[in-house]
Formats: C-alpha cells, structure tokens, sequence
C-alpha cells in the first residue's frame, strides 16, 4: 500500500513537473510572438495577445490601456524596429503566469529615436483556452 502511494505522489509530481515545462515552453513562444507581432506592426496579432484589460507601463513612465496603447501603434507614434530578448525567467501560477526578461528594444516614438536596453515585465493568464498578455511593464537598465 505504502509502494502504492509513494508510486501516485511520484507520478503526481512527475506529471506537474511536464505541466510546467509544457507551459513555460508555450509561454516562450507567446513572448516571441508578442515580439514579432509588436515588430512586424501586425495589429490583428497584437489584438489577440492582449487582454481587453491590458495594462501597458512604459520605462518612461506613460500606463496605457489596450486601445490607447493599440491607437499609439496604429497612427506610428510608437513603432518598434527590433524587440531582441537576451533572457528570460518564466514562473508558472496555474493560469497565470510571470515572464521576467531582459530585453534590447530599439524604434522612434513621439521624443524621437530610442535604443533602449530594459527589463521586462509580463502577467500572461489563460482565457479560453490562450494565453493573453495582461500586463506589461518596462524598466530601463544602466
């Protein structure tokens, strides 16, 4: 009986452990198509990333909400050239997780050219069966 159970917390545990690696494996991708999408301009893409209830911090300080944040992209007054991750930690909550990365992020907004070199971070939670990118925010590294 003993060998029993100590089997079925191993196979639990075992099983848990594929869970997250299966996550975090989903979760990277998510961030690299984030990414592209926010590279590429592809605003269909970004529209499916994030949450109706994006919360969006710049490194400059400026919150913005999905669709100010989509308009901004939208009229150009931010684009993106490059968004190039250098690391990134992942950290699994159930249906939500926390994606910490160290990102070079170069384009032009409204102060003009920026070549930015920050940390990032993401809340990404599952709805309807995909994970969304619910909050963003940056914070520029020396």
């Amino acid at each position: 009986m003993r060998r029993l159970a100590a089997v079925m917390i191993l196979t639990g545990a075992f099983a848990t452990l594929g869970v997250c690696a299966s996550t975090e494996d989903e979760i990277r991708s998510a961030e690299k198509a984030w990414a592209a999408a926010v590279k590429g301009r592809d605003f269909a893409a970004l529209d499916r990333i994030y949450t109706p209830g994006l919360i969006y911090a710049h490194a400059t300080g400026a919150i913005e909400n999905k669709q100010k944040y989509m308009d901004r992209l939208r009229s150009g007054a931010q684009r993106y050239d490059a968004v190039t991750q250098e690391e990134t930690k992942i950290v699994v909550y159930g249906d939500s997780v926390v994606a910490h990365s160290i990102l070079r992020m170069t384009g032009v907004n409204e102060k003009g050219p920026f070549n930015d070199h920050v940390m990032a971070m993401h809340l990404w939670v599952k709805q309807g069966g995909a994970w969304k990118l619910a909050a963003h925010q940056t914070t520029k590294l020396p």
